[in-house]
């Protein structure tokens, strides 16, 4: 068998080209799906979602490179024409369709590999070339941008597949011709009738339902991003110090890999002197919005009632007082999350010139103080610490006392 294209056949090349994309994406989607409807429960079930989602990524990129490969060959080769080019509508209906596979071929997986690098953790693709791609910022709008095109076009993708394969079936059991046969294994020479029509209109139809279908992503990205800014916007804060800038974020270890997350919405009542008074160089009291965290791939997973229960629980408070280390301070207090107290003790350092303090620390809190992921037992899925990092610039007010 002839490794190219005839007038009359495809070659060998082609049907290896569409039969492994076709084993690819046939295995790619059933696991996306099943993936998917599994329950973010912890144990076993979890650990299950995140392995197959591994596999799923790790057959979507291979998809997308032999679809970048078969597009790249067909673009060199003729393609035989069609068994029935004075069918015209049926022909039109055939090209677009398979416009529309080849496009999906690339956007469905390339648009899922975007979302991955965009996020963090939850898992990996199984290779040794890591997980990021070059130009995709790990930022919450590209992520969600990313995660609404896959959505959509995977639903494309689908309903040019299936329109596909019930094309070729009505070819072989209505018109009981050979253009099923012509990309079976074997050398099956098979002409069409009459000049093949132009691929414009077709292409046309395709772009169209594209364009469509970019609207449609956008659309669910920025109604995502409203939902996202939509948290509820926490009171001024009070105090001597008042923080102009600063980043609040954590740390989870899960299934072997770093999960960094940050809080967007959070105020600190600070007061603080630089001289010590009957050892205590004062007091802050920090209100988290846990609903504006964001986790990487797996906040919505956190946000449940399993994790931090955001609905039910949208504050969190760290109440201290500050007291002199070596070196620098240690803020001694609680933290009260999901319904919990529990002790912390929060080492950082501060510079302060003038008026202008900056302020940078840590610790690690155990979920389980929190009755988080409490029937996660496992912390090779889900670490038991998590490590919580700040990050400010205050400044002292005018109107108060240092």
């Amino acid at each position: 068998m002839s490794l190219t294209n005839t007038a009359t056949r495809y070659g060998a090349v082609t049907k290896t080209f569409h039969w492994l994309t076709a084993l690819l994406i046939l295995t790619a989607i059933p696991l996306g799906w099943y993936a998917n409807r599994l329950p973010l429960e912890p144990g076993e079930t979890l650990a299950l979602k995140a392995q197959l989602f591994s596999v799923h990524k790790t057959i979507g990129v291979a998809a997308f490179a032999v679809a970048l490969l078969r597009i790249l060959w067909a673009l060199t080769q003729p393609r035989p024409a069609p068994m029935h080019p004075t069918r015209r509508a049926e022909t039109w209906l055939a090209q677009s369709v398979h416009w529309a596979l080849y496009a999906a071929l690339v956007v469905v997986p390339l648009s899922g590999w975007v979302h991955h690098a965009a996020t963090e953790g939850f898992a990996p693709i199984l290779w040794p070339l890591g997980q990021t791609l070059p130009l995709v910022p790990k930022t919450a709008a590209v992520a969600v941008t990313a995660a609404s095109i896959h959505w959509v076009f995977t639903k494309v993708l689908i309903a040019a597949l299936v329109l596909h394969i019930a094309g070729a079936v009505k070819h072989a059991v209505a018109d009981r011709d050979a253009t099923l046969a012509r990309m079976l294994p074997g050398r099956t020479d098979a002409a069409g009738h009459g000049p093949s029509p132009g691929h414009a209109p077709a292409a046309l139809a395709a772009t169209l339902v594209y364009v469509a279908g970019i609207g449609t992503a956008l659309a669910l990205a920025e109604a995502e991003g409203d939902r996202v800014a939509s948290v509820e916007p926490l009171a001024e804060a009070a105090g001597s110090w008042q923080v102009q800038e600063g980043t609040l974020g954590i740390t989870v270890r899960q299934f072997g890999e770093d999960v960094e997350g940050r809080f967007a919405e959070w105020q600190a009542d600070i007061e603080f002197s630089e001289e010590p008074v009957e050892g205590r160089h004062g007091e802050v009291e920090v209100t988290i919005s846990v609903p504006s965290l964001t986790l990487g791939s797996v906040t919505e997973q956190a946000m449940g009632p399993k994790y931090f229960a955001a609905e039910e629980h949208p504050r969190a408070v760290f109440s201290a007082d500050i007291v002199p280390a070596e070196p620098g301070y240690v803020a001694e207090g609680t933290v009260t999350l999901k319904g919990e107290t529990a002790p912390v003790s929060l080492p950082f350092t501060m510079e302060i010139d003038g008026d202008t303090a900056r302020m940078q620390g840590g610790t690690t809190l155990d979920r389980r103080s929190y009755d988080i992921g409490s029937g996660e037992t496992n912390a090779d899925n889900l670490g038991f610490g998590v490590e919580v990092s700040v990050d400010l610039t205050a400044t002292r007010r005018g109107d108060r006392d240092g």
